[in-house]
């Protein structure tokens, strides 16, 4: 029987255990192809769960131009260094005309330039540190010469180390990837066992820097807030991140609960956090909830096969779409402030309007959704209160997306140790592009004054 045959009349024929049986079975129904109808467009699905072909074909015109760059297109080309940077300049000159033969001299004033790049040939620095043992004449006793300050223990220097923890952390290689480069093309002898020692000490160097950003946090004004499950050995765990107007802190921990953002804000923390509507966040300040996550949901509805969510789906859909045009012109200076939140207050106004239709609409797809949004609207227009504040979570959504790619390549840390490297080496990695730092030299400063013993250098200062 199709389940559009299964009305409520024919229900109401049966006995109440029956009807109670039916009930459940339709709404299990309804939830399972609820689940099979979710996207990337209309749920929280990232959009590397979606196969590309499976993507419905947008409705457009077949455009008439050929792949590629267009006529008229500006052009893109490397432009030319200054000669006196260059290793080595060949001058070339013509002996002969190309038409008659004749002998040519002289210089040309404005010769074409032609430049090569190339590779040098990678060959390691390696320096021997010869530790003379010698016995004193007089009471017998040897002394062995020490190594100067800041020369490691081991065998690897600074920039080794930094290169090495880059590879794996900011370029997703693993242990076994790294020291087969590290061994073929840089021509260093290398392991896994030595990456790991390696990704030890960067972590350890860099650990009094990321612990100036965790006591930084709940002094910041805004945060954007998120988070991906991971797993630490067999154990599942959680990568938390949270991003600031200069700095993004990364903390990978056991649980999803309020107790990680306890630990990390303290009970101080008085500021904006954007974030989706995940409970745990409810204990901040106040809040932004993201609406590109709203307008998924609103997409959500659309898709359902019931008429009425259908329909407010659409209604909510429409402004939403308002918004983000406004938001736009707003933020690419397009639209003064003034004249977005005078543009936003018809928008606001019919927003709340639909949520309080959907509270009172007695549909169990809607009730719940529009009640939580309507009872805490306020978080929803934050943005519109506190200038500097973004109606989307989009910051923390883009810092969290190379963890996840290489979440996915590595299955997780395997140990305590391997996930304070993540979290410390994401966290200095996002920083520095924040920033516009170069990521390396950093590192291999810190590495340096780790091993002078000397204070490391800080991700809050300027660059």
């Amino acid at each position: 029987m199709s389940l559009e045959l299964i009305t409520d009349d024919l229900i109401a024929r049966q006995p109440p255990e029956a009807q109670a049986i039916i009930r459940i079975l339709l709404a299990k129904i309804a939830e399972l192809e609820a689940r099979l109808n979710r996207t990337p467009q209309n749920s929280s699905l990232p959009p590397s769960t979606q196969h590309p072909h499976a993507k419905p074909v947008k409705p457009r015109s077949k455009s008439k131009q050929k792949r590629g760059g267009q006529p008229g297109h500006a052009k893109h080309e490397r432009p030319l260094i200054p000669t006196d940077q260059c290793d080595d300049v060949v001058t070339l000159k013509p002996t002969e005309c190309r038409r008659c033969g004749a002998k040519l001299s002289g210089r040309d004033h404005a010769p074409l330039r032609h430049q090569v790049w190339e590779l040098p040939e990678i060959k390691p620095l390696v320096t021997e540190y010869q530790q003379h043992r010698l016995r004193c004449s007089g009471c017998g006793n040897t002394t062995c010469a020490a190594l100067p300050a800041g020369v490691p223990r081991g065998q690897s220097g600074p920039k080794l180390i930094a290169f090495v923890a880059l590879l794996m952390a900011c370029f997703r290689q693993s242990k076994r990837r790294t020291a087969l480069f590290v061994t073929s093309i840089l021509n260093i002898p290398c392991c896994p066992a030595l990456t790991v020692k390696q990704q030890t000490i960067a972590t350890r160097a860099l650990q009094p820097a990321y612990e100036e950003l965790v006591a930084a946090l709940p002094t910041q004004p805004r945060l954007n807030g998120d988070e991906s499950p991971t797993k630490e050995g067999p154990v599942k765990s959680w990568l938390w991140t949270f991003v600031a107007s200069t700095f993004t802190v990364f903390a990978l921990r056991g649980s999803r609960a309020a107790t990680t953002i306890r630990e990390l804000l303290g009970e101080t923390f008085t500021g904006v956090m954007g974030c989706d509507r995940a409970k745990m966040y409810w204990r901040c300040g106040r809040l932004q909830w993201c609406w590109a996550h709203l307008k998924r949901d609103f997409q959500a509805l659309i898709d359902s096969d019931d008429h009425q969510a259908k329909r407010l789906g659409h209604d909510l859909l429409r402004p939403t779409k308002e918004l983000f045009r406004h938001w736009s012109r707003c933020r690419d200076g397009t639209l003064t402030r003034r004249g977005f939140e005078r543009l936003m207050r018809p928008i606001r106004d019919e927003i709340d309007g639909l949520l309080l239709r959907g509270v009172f609409s007695a549909n169990p797809r809607l009730v719940g959704m529009c009640r939580e949004l309507y009872d805490h609207r306020d978080w929803l227009w934050t943005f519109l209160d506190i200038e500097g504040v973004e109606p989307t979570n989009n910051a923390a959504e883009r810092s969290l997306r190379h963890a996840v790619i290489w979440r996915k390549l590595s299955f997780g840390t395997q140990s305590p140790a391997g996930s304070r490297f993540v979290e410390t080496l994401l966290t200095t990695i996002e920083t520095c592009r924040q920033q516009q730092r170069h990521v390396f030299e950093f590192v291999t400063q810190t590495v340096e004054a780790h091993f002078h013993h000397r204070n490391a250098p800080s991700l809050l200062t300027d660059p």
